[in-house]
């Protein structure tokens, strides 16, 4: 008991001296400054909304970071997460289970993802193009397969699913920390863990030990696809409705976590709960717009200016160290 005690004090200890201590001393900035000039923001229903508005944005920054750490990059889970929306929706409305449906749409994001994977390592094309160019056949098939409208009258059973509380805590929340419990422990418990921050690191050195590369870039990448379904189902759960637009601009928040959080884009350095802190700092901040009722595009701008100045600080002190 003592151990774990000291384990935990350890790794946060670790975590707010790291890359992360910017989101960290960002957060502690936001909650005192929104719970001052609203009266809403400390109540336990607000609470519970930032859990869920943070649980969807978590389980697609969960798969981002390890795409990042592998050095790589994707700018398409906004769109097959709006995708998997639509093909979801559409299959209730055509009589199909919730977990028939659900299923069908994690395979459609497991094969955008495979897709990503096997054209960035297979054929040695640019994350940035192979994203961008899925990105827009995943949102161009929802457009076709909808007519660009709203899927709605979803059924009782998806109700009844985002409705589900444990303990007066929503299941959704549930199934972010679901998430966030595999993804770490494959990450830091499993050779699979070591090998996406070693492709990162030295993917030449991985590859004369014998290691399968290619595989590691393929599963990093389908790993996310089928995240992108189940924020999918945890979506449309919350709204009881699918657009083709739905979740775009999903990435743009991932990613933003991501960095927040600590992760570079070079030499696999980054960390999960760096990923968590990025993830809650950007769920507050947009929470808090919200409830001054300021614009989402002035959020868009918020966030964006945030990670940038997160990481001219990151930068400054780390040239200050060095010297």
């Amino acid at each position: 008991m003592l151990q774990n005690v000291q384990g935990a004090s350890w790794r946060l200890r670790r975590l707010a001296s790291g890359r992360a201590a910017g989101a960290l001393v960002v957060l502690l900035i936001l909650i005192p400054l929104f719970s001052t000039v609203t009266e809403h923001f400390l109540t336990y229903q607000n609470v519970i909304n930032i859990g869920l508005q943070s649980s969807i944005l978590l389980i697609v920054a969960l798969p981002v970071t390890l795409v990042i750490l592998t050095e790589g990059l994707d700018l398409s889970p906004g769109s097959v997460v709006s995708l998997c929306s639509v093909v979801l929706a559409l299959l209730l409305v055509s009589g199909y289970s919730l977990g028939v449906a659900s299923v069908l749409a994690i395979c459609v994001g497991f094969l955008f993802g495979c897709a990503n994977g096997f054209l960035i390592a297979g054929l040695g094309m640019p994350p940035f193009v192979v994203t961008l160019g899925v990105s827009g056949i995943a949102y161009g098939i929802a457009l076709v397969v909808t007519g660009g409208n709203a899927v709605s009258n979803l059924g009782e059973e998806l109700s009844a699913f985002s409705s589900f509380e444990i303990a007066g805590v929503p299941l959704l929340i549930y199934v972010a920390l679901g998430s966030y419990l595999a993804v770490h422990t494959v990450l830091y418990w499993t050779p699979f863990g070591r090998y996406v921050f070693a492709v990162g690191g030295n993917s030449h050195a991985l590859r004369l030990a014998g290691v399968n590369v290619f595989r590691v870039h393929v599963a990093v990448y389908a790993v996310l696809g089928a995240a992108c379904g189940l924020a999918a189902l945890c979506l449309i759960g919350r709204t009881n409705a699918a657009h083709p637009s739905i979740a775009l601009g999903t990435e743009f928040d991932a990613i933003a976590a991501v960095v927040l959080g600590g992760t570079t884009f070079e030499r696999g350095n980054g960390s999960l709960p760096g990923t968590v802190l990025g993830v809650i700092v950007i769920g507050v901040l947009r929470n808090g717009l919200n409830l001054l009722a300021i614009d989402t595009s002035v959020q868009v701008i918020a966030i964006g200016a945030l990670v940038l100045i997160v990481q001219i600080f990151d930068r400054f002190f780390r040239n200050e160290g060095e010297q």
